[in-house]
């Protein structure tokens, strides 16, 4: 099945730079908003989903790195969600592990996909400083 067609229009769309800008691009650090506050598409067709995986689906695509994925992404996500429930589940097998953790580096779900990216969260959704706990000694 064929993805969706290239639309030089859209801020995001992997088709709308040029190599040179492409270039330029993966040198520089983008800083994401802490939302995304683009639609959220819908979920593809071809399984039923539960109330959960809308949820995580509802919250992976209002979230920073929403603002980076543009149409494309859209099955991306949806390998992410079905992998990540069928494993937390218990009914998933090594390799959904596997394919979920190699889909969140990819969409720059943890720190090292981020950093692959180029991508940092802004400095207001930078968590708070961390405080050595105290000994009763």
């Amino acid at each position: 099945m064929p993805g969706p067609m290239p639309n030089p229009a859209k801020d995001r769309s992997r088709y709308s730079a040029s190599r040179a800008s492409e270039k330029a691009a993966a040198r520089r650090v983008i800083v994401l908003p802490l939302v995304c506050t683009d639609p959220v598409p819908g979920m593809p067709p071809g399984r039923e989903w539960s109330d959960a995986e809308a949820e995580m689906w509802e919250t992976l695509w209002t979230g920073p790195q929403a603002n980076e994925w543009d149409d494309s992404f859209i099955m991306a996500v949806a390998m992410y969600v079905a992998n990540t429930f069928a494993v937390l589940s218990g009914t998933g097998s090594a390799w959904q592990a596997q394919e979920a953790r190699h889909l969140s580096d990819r969409l720059g779900l943890t720190p090292q996909g981020m950093a692959s990216l180029g991508w940092q969260m802004s400095p207001a959704s930078a968590p708070a400083a961390v405080v050595p706990l105290k000994s009763g000694a």
